[in-house]
């Protein structure tokens, strides 16, 4: 079950779920709105290799924002930093991002039980559009977990993005044996 605004209200008075910085304004019905932090970057390499550690560049939006073009993979971060102790966190996109033609994200949308960071965004757009750091790019909606949590996330030995960074995160992919 998703949660209400007011059961993640009840959650994060509990302390079970932390949203820094936490706005009043940015709560909706069964969600919480978060916002593109001011780092993006962008992979060195065009070709990618999933068994190498693939270097990125980083940079900071401009306050005038920054045009992003199709056909390139950024890496955003959100302003916000999370954790989450007892739920399953998902990050989707804003519906307003949506209808500009950004997509924040390929496939890891859902967090785990126990993640304690910023979110890394992968974004891709369909036309060139300016971004902003500091405008809404997500929400943040939160499952209840049926069943007991043998491992949280940040007690994981292998867990690859528990440094807490206000910068993107590159892929550990490489990290993996395969």
């Amino acid at each position: 079950m998703i949660l209400s605004d007011k059961r993640i209200l009840d959650e994060i008075s509990k302390g079970t779920i932390l949203i820094e910085p936490y706005r009043e304004e940015c709560m909706g019905t069964n969600s919480y709105d978060v916002h593109l932090g001011k780092y993006l970057a962008c992979y060195k390499d065009r070709v990618l290799d999933a068994r190498q550690h693939n270097q990125i560049e980083e940079f900071k939006i401009p306050e005038d924002g920054y045009v992003l073009e199709p056909g390139t993979l950024y890496l955003g971060v959100t302003e916000e930093y999370t954790e989450t102790h007892a739920h399953v966190p998902f990050l989707e996109g804003k519906s307003s991002a949506g209808r500009l033609g950004i997509f924040i994200h390929a496939t890891a949308g859902k967090g785990d039980v126990g993640y304690c960071n910023t979110w890394t965004l992968e974004i891709t757009v369909i036309q060139p559009i300016r971004v902003y750091a500091g405008m809404p790019i997500g929400q943040l909606i939160y499952f209840d977990v049926d069943g007991e949590i043998n491992t949280y996330y940040k007690d994981k030995v292998n867990a690859k993005y528990n440094t807490r960074s206000v910068k993107p995160i590159e892929s550990m992919m490489w990290k993996n044996k395969f």
